[in-house]
């Protein structure tokens, strides 16, 4: 998200609102294809699913989420299967089955990302359900996470996990492109659970909200993998670059943590420049997860990445479980 689109979006009034007829077209064709894809569904996928997503555009930290729920599963004796669509990919094949070593100009920065922090099979296909049916005959596992499907209604779900960004909420409150909603929030009572990160929505009604912290663990080089305790941000003066939904974030991240940050915040899902990456004689260059897998193979020998963990109350995990029927 740019900075203006967040003036326009994420703010009390609708300036766009002009444009309110393109937003009831978005309306139309969202609910046309989403009934659409419930009476065209096939056979049911028969390990479960859970789909991790929003109903606002821009990044609200669901793969965080779904890195720390791959781990959650693991320990509990599954074997779970990421899917995501690979956003900002171009592959010559799919399915295509992700590393941590695939570029991520052919899967995607966050099925990299995502791969890289879980170990964890990852799937990338723009069909989601072919992806799930290619990895049940290759036998990649027995439970599949969907990186942002909520409105991929092709693949059959056993439970719905919608995420927000605790400081935006639902913005504006309008559909795109007059503001930020990819459906409107009545979908919420048809999801399981509520994810916010970084706060609590009082304006959403739901059983099972729960509140999400995305917690710096350490900081690792981008060239060594020599890795710091975020203590050694405290006084340390950074450029931080972003190419993230939210950048925002990130740098008041950075600046609770200590550090003099001179920002840069770019595009989400942006292909990174030299120039980007240039930053002051005497600074760290320091940047998300996400943008470090696009900037490996630099020998940026300064370059640090900021590592974080979703962190959630264990009542979350548990009904979590409990709801999985394990």
């Amino acid at each position: 998200m740019t900075g203006w689109i967040d003036r326009l979006w994420y703010s009390n009034s609708r300036p766009l609102w002009p444009l309110y007829p393109l937003a009831w077209l978005y309306r139309f064709i969202a609910e046309k294809r989403r009934r659409e894809a419930w009476q065209a569904k096939d056979s049911p996928i028969t390990v479960p699913v859970v789909v991790v997503g929003n109903i606002t555009a821009g990044g609200t930290g669901k793969s965080p989420l779904t890195a720390m729920l791959a781990k959650l599963l693991v320990e509990q004796g599954w074997k779970p299967v990421i899917l995501t669509r690979g956003y900002g990919g171009k592959s010559e094949h799919y399915p295509m089955q992700v590393t941590e070593d695939t570029p991520p100009d052919e899967a995607g920065d966050e099925p990299v990302m995502l791969a890289e922090l879980t170990n964890c099979p990852v799937v990338v296909d723009p069909d989601r359900r072919r992806g799930a049916l290619w990895s049940l005959e290759t036998e990649l596992g027995n439970i599949f996470l969907c990186d942002d499907g909520l409105q991929h209604y092709r693949l059959p779900r056993d439970l719905e996990i919608a995420v927000f960004d605790g400081q935006r909420g639902i913005g504006n409150g309008a559909l795109i492109p007059v503001g930020p909603l990819r459906e409107l929030p009545d979908r919420l009572a048809s999801v399981d659970f509520v994810v916010t990160n970084g706060g609590w929505l009082d304006d959403i009604e739901h059983d099972h909200q729960y509140s999400m912290t995305l917690a710096p663990t350490s900081l690792r080089n981008l060239t060594t993998g020599q890795r710091l305790p975020v203590d050694e941000l405290k006084g340390k003066s950074v450029t931080a670059v972003a190419g993230i939904g939210n950048p925002g974030r990130f740098f008041d991240t950075l600046r609770a943590l200590g550090a003099e940050v001179t920002e840069r915040a770019l595009p989400d899902h942006h292909q990174f420049r030299p120039q980007d990456l240039k930053c002051g004689q005497h600074q760290w260059l320091l940047m998300t997860a996400k943008d470090a897998v696009k900037c490996r193979g630099q020998s940026l020998q300064n370059a640090w990445v900021l590592e974080v963990e979703a962190q959630l109350p264990e009542a979350f995990s548990k009904a979590f479980i409990s709801a999985l029927g394990r």
